[in-house]
């Protein structure tokens, strides 16, 4: 094989916690994670040489080792002795810095591609073992679905997938710092934390409902005050119908969940027309692979 086509899809917090700091600065989390058939594209190619060629459709993201999937490919290549060089072309769908782990997805993609590429049979956990350095959601993207994620997001157990529901995402025109967020968020005892383990019940049972009356995420109190426009964004959308409506990682990004597919071609039609809102409003299915 000289050559390979793979996506990455978006991720969604169905629910996110924060349970404390390490001394290291780490967060450790519990989560309820969700891919989304929102999803990029990476064409990935062998090529003469030993380098790393990188480009994109979008002119401000970086092509260097500042790119997670440039440090994908590099640390895959360091790690299985690979000289070949690789070129690889990233068409991208899902926003950046939006909350959706566009970049996490991205890199896991890398690290599947250059498994396919070059034969070496590798199972997640191995892939996971080295890529916690590129973020703390890759070991979840690298498995996709639907799973907790605990520990600073390395611990993963898969979770009955969610009921039917249509997903609509909307990111928002401004820019959050995931740093700046975990670094603003103080927990204290009068910390409102999200009921994960009545949304994970709410899983096993099928019942959507229990999971849109328990969606949470313990960081969307810190991102609002940053942007009081996502909250917004939650009212529009539970007006439009959704049962439920909820911030993604440390935001910007919105999504609500909708039973009615009706309404939720409704509400997607609604944000379209707004200015604002148009060039980044998704409506999706959940993807269950």
């Amino acid at each position: 094989m000289n050559n390979i086509t793979v996506r990455s899809y978006a991720k969604i917090n169905l629910g996110l916690d924060v349970l404390g700091v390490l001394p290291n600065g780490y967060h450790t989390l519990k989560m309820i994670m969700q891919t989304v058939s929102l999803y990029d594209t990476l064409y990935f190619e062998k090529t003469p040489g030993a380098g790393i060629e990188l480009s994109t459709n979008l002119p401000y993201l970086p092509t260097d080792e500042k790119n997670l999937v440039y440090k994908a490919i590099a640390i895959f290549k360091e790690k299985y002795g690979i000289t070949d060089g690789i070129r690889c072309t990233v068409t991208k769908r899902i926003p950046v810095a939006a909350g959706l782990a566009g970049g996490s997805g991205n890199a896991a993609a890398a690290l599947k591609a250059m498994d396919a590429l070059f034969d070496t049979k590798l199972t997640p956990e191995v892939l996971a073992s080295d890529v916690l350095k590129l973020g703390a959601d890759v070991p979840y993207c690298l498995m996709g679905g639907t799973a907790l994620a605990e520990g600073i997001g390395e611990v993963l157990t898969p979770l009955p997938a969610p009921p039917d529901a249509k997903v609509l995402i909307l990111k928002p025109k401004v820019s959050v710092s995931t740093k700046e967020v975990y670094t603003s968020l103080h927990l204290d005892e009068t910390t409102i934390h999200p009921d994960i383990d009545a949304c994970i019940d709410a899983l096993k049972t099928g019942s959507l409902k229990k999971l849109c009356d328990n969606l949470g995420n313990v960081l969307e109190d810190v991102t609002v005050k940053l942007h009081p426009c996502i909250l917004d964004i939650k009212s529009k959308m539970l007006d439009s119908g959704a049962d439920g409506a909820l911030m993604s990682g440390s935001g910007p990004s919105v999504f609500g969940l909708f039973s009615d597919e009706e309404k939720a071609k409704g509400a997607y039609d609604l944000f379209k027309t707004m200015p604002e809102y148009a060039d980044n409003t998704f409506l999706c299915d959940f993807n269950l692979n």
